[in-house]
């Protein structure tokens, strides 16, 4: 946490963590098996691809926006169906240094994601 890891981009975090655990990927962008993240539970530990996201949601009074053109990110927590603590870098929060933050399924607007599960290599 809050150090950078490789050159700091996004997917440097997964690639470190991959390697490390002698994961089977492709090297590119292919995290493991994918899975159904509307079926499929998601756990910590599941890696997640963003492309072209739009979130929108209310707390309360206020309408928040965010949006994730492309962005990789590994689950941290899962708090529930709808709500996971992501662990990435690269981010307007916490620069090119590793830090969490929420993510909202639920506020999905636009865009897909795309749910990895890392597999043991050999």
């Amino acid at each position: 946490m809050s150090k950078k890891v490789g050159t700091g981009e996004c997917w440097d975090l997964a690639n470190y963590v991959l390697e490390e655990t002698n994961a089977e990927w492709d090297e590119f962008e292919v995290y493991g098996a994918l899975i159904n993240y509307k079926t499929d539970c998601i756990y910590p530990g599941d890696v997640i691809q963003f492309e072209k996201i739009k979130l929108e949601w209310e707390e309360g009074d206020m309408t928040y926006y965010e949006t994730m053109q492309h962005h990789t990110a590994i689950v941290y927590e899962v708090i529930d169906k709808n709500l996971l603590v992501l662990i990435h870098q690269n981010t307007g929060h916490h620069g090119k240094k590793v830090g969490t933050s929420e993510f909202r399924l639920d506020a999905i607007v636009k865009g897909e994601i795309f749910v990895y599960r890392p597999v043991a290599g050999n």
